[in-house]
């Protein structure tokens, strides 16, 4: 078809020309509603933009001297981030004389992550970063 005639038929119908494939011999057109193409497509963007910044993580913050109520709070938060597919990252501050006794941040840090093996797999083991232990846990892949 001519391009006049096309431009004519789109004209007819209020709509637009639109070249889709210009390399093509003959080019390729197509009549169409331009601006409601366009607003659909950013509205895809966006879908795909949401669905992909899942991959967040979490962080739950212990001390060495952790009391048992708090442990378990925090160990449910740990729980309920990897239900819900968030990774999460164990950080456990030392302060002060706590430095002396790093063995026992280490004993928290593998305590949480024993205390989660059902939900969670280990991503990256406990090490020491400055004053801090940091581990982090995500949840088990679905194989």
């Amino acid at each position: 078809m001519k391009t006049a005639d096309a431009l004519a038929i789109a004209q007819r119908k209020k709509l637009d020309l639109v070249e889709v494939s210009p390399n093509a011999q003959p080019p390729v057109c197509r009549i169409m509603d331009y601006g409601k193409f366009t607003y659909d497509e950013s509205r895809k963007n966006k879908a795909n933009k949401q669905k992909r910044s899942q991959n967040q993580v979490k962080e739950v913050k212990y001390h060495v001297n952790v009391e048992e109520h708090d442990y378990q709070t925090k160990l449910n938060r740990i729980r309920e981030f990897i239900s819900k597919g968030y990774k999460v990252k164990v950080s456990l501050m030392f302060r002060g004389r706590e430095n002396a006794h790093r063995e026992l941040g280490f004993e928290v840090v593998n305590r949480v992550i024993g205390d989660c093996t059902e939900e969670a797999q280990l991503d990256q083991a406990p090490r020491l970063i400055g004053r801090n232990i940091v581990a982090m846990v995500g949840p088990r892949s679905a194989k």
